[in-house]
């Protein structure tokens, strides 16, 4: 074995060192990720504080004056300072709950409700259905015609409809008495609360269904049109297609029009308020104004609020249903 040889194997093999600090560094770099997370975290809270702020104090205050007010004894001596407020436990939710009219009041509402989500729930599925089969330029223009009724002011359409429903200038009774053998010449739709309530079940549903038909077009748009090709190779039909393609990726988009057209039809006020001239008739009254009648037209505040608080109470349990569908949804995805 020559010299070489011999240095060469009594050499033992460098091992490759640490660099100073490396130890520290994998250390530190563990840390800037915990402190990212950390921070990651608390970025969305700070973002959203602002917002959760203002809608504590625009809708915080006045939900816990409403539920103090509930339990008090509160009318015109208590509101001009004669006569301190007196809590009168649930006597204001006795009082109502064993109303009959009260009753009548949450049956109607609710007839009203659910009419009016179905209506604009079918008339905005079908219309945006429609969109999907006509020419760029139609379907343009219905977009537009649709965003300017939507942005129509309430007031405004209330009147515009009071004047096609008028008994003596009416639009709708002189088209109604066109037709042979009809004569609706004088007709006064208000005249029972059932057709009146019709007529603003109609405005109701006019103001409605353009955010529906928006909000279903765009959700048309997701639908894989391979699904609906293979629906179509496998035999099924147009209301095949339907029913077992769009449908499903529809659902949830559905649950949540859903659910808030019935929160908006459960409190509409504007519309019954300034229809009948700011003086509701009792079969026209539901559940806002029959709650704003109790409180500023015959001064009890106290069981206006309760109406108001058990109305709120109806919104929520239809608020539950909806998390809970849209927490099956999710699960299943």
């Amino acid at each position: 074995m020559s010299a070489a040889e011999t240095t060469t194997a009594k050499v033992p093999p460098m091992r490759p060192s640490k660099a100073p600090g490396a130890g520290a560094g994998t250390g530190g770099a563990g840390n800037r990720g915990k402190q990212r997370r950390t921070g990651g975290a608390a970025l969305p809270w700070g973002l959203l504080a602002p917002c959760l702020l203002i809608l504590l104090l625009v809708l915080g205050y006045p939900l816990v004056r409403l539920v103090t007010l509930s339990f008090q004894k509160f009318g015109q001596p208590q509101l001009w300072g004669f006569q301190e407020a007196e809590s009168v436990g649930f006597a204001n939710f006795t009082k109502i709950l064993g109303d009959a009219e009260f009753w009548a009041v949450v049956v109607r509402t609710v007839v009203f409700a659910v009419g009016s989500v179905v209506l604009t729930m079918v008339l905005g599925m079908l219309i945006a259905l429609l969109l999907q089969r006509v020419s760029g330029w139609v379907k343009t223009l219905i977009n537009i015609a649709l965003v300017a009724s939507w942005g129509m002011p309430i007031i405004v359409a209330t009147a515009i409809f009071k004047w096609l429903f008028d008994t003596d200038y009416g639009v709708l009774n002189w088209l109604l008495s066109r037709l042979p053998g009809v004569d609706m010449i004088g007709h006064n739709w208000f005249a029972s609360g059932p057709q009146g309530l019709a007529v603003i079940m109609l405005l109701v549903v006019w103001g409605a269904v353009p955010f529906v038909v928006i909000s279903l077009s765009a959700g048309l748009t997701q639908v894989p049109k391979e699904l609906e090709e293979a629906a179509r190779l496998d035999g099924a039909g147009s209301w095949g297609v339907f029913r077992y393609v769009t449908l499903p990726v529809l659902k949830p988009l559905l649950v949540m029009l859903t659910t808030l057209s019935v929160i908006w039809d459960m409190g509409v006020f504007p519309q019954v308020f300034v229809m009948r001239n700011g003086h509701p008739e009792a079969e026209f009254q539901l559940l806002t104004t029959y709650s704003y009648d109790k409180a500023f037209v015959v001064n009890d505040y106290g069981g206006g609020s309760a109406i108001a608080l058990v109305t709120v109470v109806l919104l929520l349990g239809v608020v539950a249903v909806y998390m809970r569908q849209m927490l099956r949804i999710g699960e299943v995805e």
